[in-house]
């Protein structure tokens, strides 16, 4: 937020990899300078590092341990590689962050300089699922085999298809954002990660964001396993988990299968994130048994327009290339899209849009030539 600020604004311009509510409502009222950059995950790192090598590393870490090693703590998808880059490193000490496990491991003869801050660790409320939410996560949780690696964000959605998992048996986990779900599906019992191929009995993240409950439950928790975003999340090893299941959302849909998840428009957002890492990942499984999942509502605005549309929006960004794109879930079912021709991918989808458009989807449908 001190980057926002107005009196800010000629003196930083932030370069965003992902634009929170924060950086969103800055845009709108004016407050700020901000910049995206556009990015996959598995490559925000070495990318941004190829196109600027970084002068300063600012970040946080846990008070050092007996042996002079502190803790990244909740997050190193792309730090360390920053940190590492950087001519002067600074870290702000919290001793109420909790000491992660993993690729978070930093001696204190790697850093320049030291602020000690006790501080509470900003935490982030899991949303509560809605009716529609439950809808879809039923439908999700359809697609969700027992023995399944899964990787899970945060929302309304994703936190009902947590729900919808509770009777699957032996799920594993490997995902980019570690949340409170996940905990609480250990705890039930329905993720035991023991069937998984890579990294068997281990939590693979690399970073986490939810409650106090679970920073404290993450603290030096050894079933947890914090690794750096260019492995996490590098396709080829996505595709090495066993029956990878891939779970995101989206703002829209094309009736081609193209993939809009960050911007509405040419007005950016959010960001890519993962979704194009773990899509493409779990789509190559090794196994040949990976599933990708990309769940919407089937309107917007209160009901007023489809999410399911006949083209993008001028200037939208495709955060997923039709090639990629699998499944497809809406409150109203399950579109199956991969391998299937651009005629059958528009009845699926006009299957799953919302009844009060699927005359006008079809009819547009024709006039594009693909019916």
């Amino acid at each position: 937020d001190f980057f926002m600020k107005p009196e800010m604004k000629n003196h930083f311009e932030l370069a965003s990899w992902f634009h929170a509510p924060g950086p969103r409502a800055a845009i709108k009222a004016g407050t700020g300078t901000i910049t995206f950059v556009p990015n996959m995950l598995h490559r925000a790192a070495s990318d941004r590092i190829h196109a600027r090598k970084p002068d300063f590393f600012f970040g946080t870490c846990t008070p050092p341990d007996k042996h002079g090693f502190v803790s990244l703590s909740l997050g190193i998808t792309y730090e360390k590689d920053i940190l590492e880059a950087s001519k002067t490193v600074v870290l702000e000490v919290n001793p109420r962050l909790p000491r992660t496990l993993g690729d978070t491991q930093l001696h204190v003869s790697q850093v320049d300089y030291f602020v000690h801050h006790d501080m509470a660790v900003p935490e982030l409320p899991a949303p509560q699922p809605n009716q529609t939410d439950m809808t879809i996560g039923a439908c999700i949780a359809e697609l969700v085999e027992d023995g399944s690696t899964i990787q899970l964000g945060i929302g309304g959605i994703p936190n009902a298809a947590a729900l919808a998992l509770r009777d699957k048996k032996d799920l594993g986990v490997h995902t980019e954002m570690f949340v409170d779900s996940m905990m609480e599906l250990y705890e039930m019992g329905v993720i035991t990660n023991k069937a998984k191929a890579l990294k068997k009995g281990k939590f693979v993240t690399t970073f986490a964001m939810g409650s106090r409950k679970l920073y404290d439950w993450l603290d030096d928790n050894v079933a947890v396993e914090f690794q750096r975003g260019r492995w996490v999340n590098d396709p080829a090893v996505v595709s090495q988990n066993s029956k990878m299941v891939s779970i995101n959302t989206c703002l829209m849909v094309d009736l081609t299968g193209q993939v809009a998840s960050e911007s509405i428009g040419s007005v950016q957002y959010s960001g890519t994130g993962g979704q194009s890492d773990t899509a493409q990942g779990a789509v190559a499984g090794l196994d040949g048994k990976g599933k990708s999942i990309i769940a919407c509502y089937a309107t917007a605005k209160n009901g007023s327009v489809s999410t399911i549309v006949p083209t993008l929006p001028e200037g939208s960004a495709v955060t997923l290339h039709r090639s990629f794109v699998d499944h497809v879930v809406t409150e109203h079912g399950i579109a199956r899209l991969r391998g299937k021709t651009v005629k059958e991918r528009v009845k699926e989808l006009i299957s799953i849009a919302n009844p009060a458009f699927r005359e006008q989807l079809l009819a547009e449908a024709k006039r594009l030539n693909y019916l």
